[in-house]
């Protein structure tokens, strides 16, 4: 079933609303009834404890386990688990992702045990998600791949595909996978892992642009593009299969329009020549330098 083209998305969040919002322990696992609340039913007449008696002649029923596998998660009326023992977890919300802090002094900024917000750009072929899987792969703090195909292809029945025309529809699915990217990667990095996103961002098309990720993840996110030459990023989408594949004139139209990068001020890497480690190693470098002379974007 299509969903109506054109339909508004949700507005962003505000502050102090949405999942931003700290989440109260009572809220979710209460130990008492809230004032003017009803008590707990008592027990019916003749079941210890409320529990119903064993039938005659039958085993007892076994319990599931309180801890290790195939343990049941607490309920409200649960008591609490046992000193030592895993609990609830609160985890801290996600807000703007701020600019990383320069070194002081002459040292540069090591990179690999840095908390870091990376969007990583470039054409159809250029090798984004390669070089961002194995950029997070080797890192010494723990760091999370996301993918904006990825998560727009998460919309199964109703996929608005690019490929088909750039309409409504489809960049209400860009949006929401954007904003979707941003979300997670404000709450990984509020909970100390790393993020690495990786999208085909325009310069001349302000939709598909640099602003919404801004937006959504925060000032402190740094954009480096990956820019192959036209040879390189053909050979690249000619390997691939299905809805990822484009035609050559896409590819070549992508590739001259992502020349606009340069002159813009943002770390571009010619990675023509290099293999997956050298352009991961090379990425290291630009993200240095980007923390010592942030770009303006």
């Amino acid at each position: 079933m299509q969903h109506a083209v054109g339909s508004p998305l949700p507005p962003p969040h505000q502050p102090g609303h949405g999942p931003a919002t700290g989440w109260s322990q009572a809220a979710h696992h209460p130990t008492a009834p809230p004032p003017g609340a009803a008590p707990h039913a008592p027990p019916a007449p003749g079941f210890a404890g409320g529990h119903a008696p064993q039938a005659q002649g039958r085993p007892p029923m076994p319990q599931a386990p309180l801890h290790g596998p195939g343990a049941v998660p607490p309920t409200p009326d649960s008591p609490p688990p046992a000193a030592g023992t895993t609990s609830h977890i609160q985890l801290p919300p996600g807000g703007p992702v701020a600019m990383p802090s320069p070194p002081q002094g002459a040292a540069p900024t090591d990179t690999g045990a840095t908390t870091l917000a990376v969007l990583l750009i470039g054409p159809a072929g250029a090798g984004k998600t390669s070089v961002a899987k194995y950029w997070a792969e080797h890192r010494r703090v723990p760091t999370a791949h996301i993918s904006l195909d990825d998560v727009r292809e998460w919309v199964r029945s109703g996929f608005a595909d690019p490929q088909s025309g750039w309409n409504d529809h489809s960049e209400a699915q860009y949006r929401l996978a954007r904003r979707t990217c941003g979300f997670a990667a404000r709450n990984f990095l509020a909970n100390g892992i790393s993020c690495i996103l990786d999208d085909a961002v325009f310069p001349d098309r302000p939709v598909v642009g640099l602003g919404g990720w801004k937006r959504h993840v925060g000032p402190g996110l740094l954009p480096v593009v990956l820019l192959p030459g036209l040879e390189i990023v053909l050979e690249r989408n000619a390997e691939r299969s299905g809805n990822r594949r484009l035609t050559d004139e896409e590819v070549a139209r992508i590739h001259g329009r992502m020349a606009g990068w340069y002159g813009s001020g943002l770390p571009i890497i010619d990675n023509s020549q290099l293999d997956v480690p050298a352009t991961a190693r090379v990425l290291d470098e630009a993200l240095t330098r980007a923390i010592a002379s942030p770009p303006q974007w």
